[in-house]
């Protein structure tokens, strides 16, 4: 009897621990370095909004995919009228917002015309430029005029900032998002963590993650120990790059080092002296050791890039040659321009690693050369504000994570001040071209002038250092997109 009562206790223990080993294994915590400033994506450019929220919060028309792929999400299909101008969408039924409140045509409508309007606050807002009209022809079917045909806008749809949001709860998103996805916003403990918790009425695949936690952790040694102690379990763009090595060593993790669409550049403001001098641009872009600063700020990872455009795109051309590491060129470019003795300024620098560290790279590299660059570092949304908002900056250093955002040195009012009609107009032929070869021909065009002007300087491309818990499965290796999406994220166990 007494034997029976102990296996049947030993029996309920191992149930329990078992059942509790379980529980714990549909919960992740991920690493993140920067805070969003907000939740809504359509208000916001900050990457940090689109690596909780994209495809785990909101969803769009379509999705972009782990390889970069476009994917249907909130439409299941569509169909492009002959003169390439006319796409009718035809949408998911019995999709509903995390509120209770139905999914719709008409929350279609208004997200995009609300994205393209006069009073939109969308940082993308040319994603939608192309757009004539926006039709509810039935609950379920959406038609949308173009303006002329637009080959990348099916991948456009495909961005945060192109997420479908509702009227009742377009006014709140930045505090509690309300999208449609597979996951629903819990809590934010500002400067500290988002928890996120399955949606159990979701309309698609489930999650298997019943919750997920990013955590905000912006130094790398405290990125390091988290992973290490266990406190964080992934840290799919991993700061810290000189302990990366370290993991790699250690069977319990899974080291991931992918691409992204991240341009690193030392932005430059154009329109302020003396950077309106196209020499002095030049003898700055010549007077950077890309490969020291590689090695330097981010221990040999990145690839050097001499345009805006990412290395793994079809269409990539290796201009790195335009601008080689040159200081005597630099100094006669600089005597070209009146500016033999060198000059000062300043050189505001965001959070991340890539920017803290290659600053200081940069700001000596310019010294051989007669330039004093008095470094200032910034907070997150302190750089937002003070020099992507209000362009008041004499250089920084930022990686443009967005994809496929050659068009951004086409804007006006683009933190860089460049202006360059004949740009201009090769990214308009861009957009109404879906001809690939001829795509191809126009993008290289694009990143020859790029390389010649050097509205900034090009630097590398931001690698994606990922680290996880090797029983994690289903993360990105690469970055097509910001995004921490967690849709097919589940343990091994």
């Amino acid at each position: 009897m007494n034997f029976w009562k102990s296996a049947l206790v030993s029996a309920a223990i191992a149930l329990l621990t078992s059942t509790a080993s379980v529980a714990a294994k549909t919960h992740l915590v991920l690493g993140i370095v920067l805070e969003p400033p907000h939740l809504d994506p359509t208000a916001g450019a900050a990457a940090a909004i689109d690596e909780v929220v994209y495809a785990n919060i909101f969803e769009g028309l379509t999705r972009i995919g782990s390889k970069g792929e476009v994917l249907p999400a909130l439409a299941e299909s569509w169909t492009l009228s002959d003169d390439g101008k006319i796409y009718t969408f035809k949408l998911h039924k019995d999709v509903k917002f995390h509120d209770g409140t139905t999914f719709d045509a008409e929350d279609v409508k208004f997200s995009l015309d609300r994205a393209r309007g006069d009073k939109s606050t969308n940082a993308q807002k040319g994603l939608f430029a192309a757009i004539d009209t926006v039709e509810v022809v039935d609950p379920l079917t959406i038609k949308v005029s173009l303006k002329q045909p637009n080959g990348d806008f099916l991948y456009n749809l495909g961005w945060g900032d192109a997420v479908i949001v509702a009227t009742e709860s377009a006014g709140t998103n930045k505090e509690k998002p309300i999208g449609t996805g597979p996951f629903k916003f819990d809590s934010w403990a500002k400067g500290s963590q988002i928890v996120i918790s399955k949606n159990p009425d979701y309309w698609g695949t489930p999650a298997a993650l019943e919750r997920a936690t990013f955590r905000v952790i912006p130094d790398p040694a405290a990125a390091t120990a988290a992973l290490m102690a266990g406190d964080v379990q992934a840290f799919p763009v991993f700061p810290s790059y000189e302990t990366i090595a370290q993991f790699q060593a250690d069977p319990r993790f899974k080291v991931v080092i992918g691409t992204t669409e991240g341009e690193t550049v030392l932005g430059m403001n154009n329109k302020k002296p003396p950077f309106d001098n196209l020499k002095v641009r030049q003898a700055i872009a010549h007077a950077i050791d890309r490969k020291a600063l590689i090695d330097g700020a981010m221990f040999g990872l990145g690839t050097p890039i001499g345009s805006f455009f990412p290395p793994h795109h079809p269409a990539y051309l290796d201009l790195t040659s335009e601008t080689a590491y040159d200081p005597e060129l630099s100094k006669k470019l600089l005597a070209e321009a009146g500016h033999a003795d060198g000059f000062k300024t300043t050189l505001k620098l965001p959070p991340p690693t890539y920017a803290r560290r290659g600053g200081e790279i940069i700001a000596a590299q310019l010294r051989e050369i007669g330039i004093e660059a008095e470094i200032i570092p910034l907070e997150w949304a302190q750089w937002l504000e003070q020099v992507f908002k209000g362009k008041d900056y004499d250089m920084t250093i930022v990686s443009h994570t967005e994809p496929n955002d050659l068009n951004i040195f086409a804007r006006d009012d683009y933190y860089f001040n460049y202006d360059n009609p004949a740009f201009k107009d090769l990214i308009k032929q861009i957009e109404a071209t879906s001809d690939a070869e001829k795509r191809t021909e126009l993008y290289q065009q694009a990143q020859k002038i790029l390389a010649t002007d050097v509205p900034a300087a090009f630097l590398f491309q931001l690698p994606k250092t990922g680290i996880w818990d090797a029983k994690i499965e289903g993360l990105w290796e690469n970055g097509p997109i910001q995004a921490n999406d967690l849709t097919a994220v589940k343990w091994a166990e």
